[in-house]
């Protein structure tokens, strides 16, 4: 798109000063917002053509997966996958092991090319220099340098990332993750959970849009779990993206807005965690006994009237859902890791 902005026009309409402006491609108003401050407070008025190249589509997804096939020989690791993630979602990946999900996440970083398929993240070639500035990573197994303190770390990223954060940004990422104190602490004499937030605090380095985490609370204690899940709010509050890839359903289940199940190298289930829940019946607590009910929520006021007409004195009712632990358990047919 081409801006015409006219300032200070003359009384009878004509141009006093005709400053042109390019604007490549309008995907955020930021851009247009840069461009015209050099008016600072003036008056102006802007005109605007398009031009054939111009091209003004939908804002990408921040990770999106078509057709992702991957094979090593004989054995197929992933057997045509689609999957996305947007803007400022909590994507849970879930499968045993050998269901694909590190070879996916490896094809997202660019560390694997796929077979077949196609992986972009925020409509970049999975791989290429502007997808990997896009995205940070936390592997599930990591190591640093045990000699080197956490700011010394996250200045180490900073150099290997190119960014230029500074002092500042290791300060706010430390907080991040609870350990402003620790700056000044080697690594090696640190607990295995506080290990664990420092790697996610690496992986923020340079501000990634994408945030992709291996089993990030693995070695976490509940306290510890809590701050990560806390995090990941604030993350999705920011408008981050995180793909998270966990075994423990119940954290998936608390934070993510939606699950992806794998299992040998499809998907076999998606949606979001209330949406795959079915319901179980009504549980009825009497004061002749304790019963399961056939029903849903909507008829939980039918089955009270029922009980109460009959001489029953009512205590308790809950409506019962299956949790993402039974999803799971159906979906992969009961195959272990």
């Amino acid at each position: 798109m081409r801006l015409g902005v006219v300032i200070r026009g003359a009384v009878d309409g004509r141009t006093l000063f005709r400053r042109p402006l390019c604007v490549q491609r309008l995907a955020a108003l930021e851009r247009v917002e840069a461009r015209l401050r050099l008016l600072r407070d003036g008056a102006f008025l802007v005109t605007s053509r398009h031009e054939a190249e111009c091209t003004l589509g939908a804002v990408p997804a921040a990770l999106a997966v078509r057709g992702l096939a991957k094979r090593y020989g004989s054995i197929e690791a992933l057997g045509g996958v689609d999957l996305d993630v947007k803007e400022g979602e909590l994507v849970g990946l879930l499968g045993p092991n050998g269901a694909g999900k590190s070879t996916l996440v490896k094809i997202a970083c660019g560390l694997v090319r796929p077979s077949a398929g196609d992986a972009r993240v925020w409509g970049a070639r999975a791989g290429s220099g502007p997808a990997r500035r896009a995205l940070g990573y936390l592997a599930e197994l990591f190591r640093f340098p045990g000699w080197m303190t956490a700011d010394e770390l996250l200045l180490l990223h900073q150099r290997l990332s190119g960014s230029a954060g500074g002092e500042r940004e290791r300060t706010e990422l430390l907080e991040l993750v609870a350990l402003r104190e620790a700056r000044s602490r080697r690594v090696e004499t640190m607990s295995k959970g506080m290990q664990q937030r420092l790697g996610i605090a690496q992986a923020l380095v340079g501000t990634p849009r994408l945030l992709l985490l291996d089993e990030p609370t693995s070695a976490l204690d509940p306290v510890g779990r809590r701050t990560v899940r806390t995090l990941l709010e604030e993350l999705r509050r920011r408008g981050i993206s995180v793909l998270l890839n966990s075994h423990l359903l119940s954290e998936v289940e608390l934070v993510c807005d939606r699950v992806v199940i794998l299992l040998g190298g499809k998907v076999v289930a998606a949606g979001a965690p209330a949406d795959l829940a079915r319901a179980r019946g009504i549980e009825l607590e009497t004061d002749h006994a304790k019963r399961v009910v056939e029903g849903t929520r909507d008829d939980v006021p039918r089955i009270v009237a029922e009980a109460v007409a009959a001489g029953e004195q009512v205590y308790g009712v809950r409506v019962l859902t299956s949790t993402l632990e039974d999803v799971y358990l159906e979906a992969v047919g009961g195959e272990t890791s």
